[in-house]
């Protein structure tokens, strides 16, 4: 077999990083010193670091995240917002998702919750998790707009499949009765599988009516308001506004 050929059905493999790196092998005279199972686990580590790279970059597209450049690491724990970075960090670990847990992430308008919800989705894409980033306004009208064109199902597998799903703006507002039945829909699905999180992004806690569920007449005020019943119990971030320098 010649070497020309072994490239052949490397590339027709989709193997394209390791036919790289062996072409480059053999113009390289100096591996010719270097035994047959070093140079292979050379080329193996070249094609499994692309794929990974490549995951990596498909989950983070897929993503959408909101701010793509936020990060765990760039977070200011010295702008007086009195920020956990103990808690912090032991959420970048994304081990709340492996123990079903959902996290809370409140404070003022323009603390910057966005950017930390942000910052779990990518951590969370980092660890190989699938992350969704959505609006909870956008989700609403995404919802309804497939209940009208009776494709629901489809719409709804969208968001029920991430690991992760950042819902941001996190009932700011009441719902209507279609918007609720919508959502509580959404979280039905997700519920039914083990490893699937929220990451909830809202003004305040206490603040949000229970009348925005308890007035659709539907019988799960609690699952609206309250996504993570049933569940480990919930983490909370909560953010302190910014302090001008």
């Amino acid at each position: 077999m010649t070497n020309q050929s072994t490239l052949d059905k490397l590339i027709e493999m989709r193997l394209t990083s390791m036919a790289d790196a062996f072409r480059i092998q053999m113009d390289d005279s100096s591996m010719k010193d270097v035994p047959f199972e070093d140079r292979f686990g050379m080329l193996v580590d070249v094609e499994y670091s692309s794929r990974k790279n490549n995951r990596l970059k498909r989950l983070i597209r897929s993503a959408e995240l909101e701010q793509r450049d936020a990060s765990i690491a760039a977070i200011d724990y010295q702008s007086g917002r009195k920020l956990n970075k103990a808690l912090i960090s032991r959420l970048a670990t994304c081990e709340y998702i492996t123990e079903y847990r959902n996290i809370f992430i409140t404070g003022a308008t323009g603390s910057g919750k966005t950017y930390i919800a942000c910052a779990f989705g990518m951590e969370a894409c980092k660890h190989y998790y699938s992350v969704k980033y959505v609006r909870l306004p956008d989700l609403l009208l995404d919802l309804q707009a497939a209940r009208d064109n009776s494709t629901f199902g489809a719409v709804l597998k969208k968001y029920t499949k991430p690991a992760l799903l950042i819902l941001d703006e996190w009932l700011l507002l009441k719902l209507t009765e279609a918007e609720a039945r919508n959502l509580f829909e959404l979280i039905h699905k997700r519920r039914k599988n083990p490893l699937r999180s929220f990451a909830l992004s809202s003004v305040r806690t206490n603040g949000i009516s229970r009348s925005a569920a308890v007035k659709v007449h539907l019988q799960m005020p609690s699952w609206i308001v309250y996504p993570t019943i049933h569940t480990k119990s919930i983490l909370k971030a909560s953010i302190r506004p910014k302090i001008s320098q």
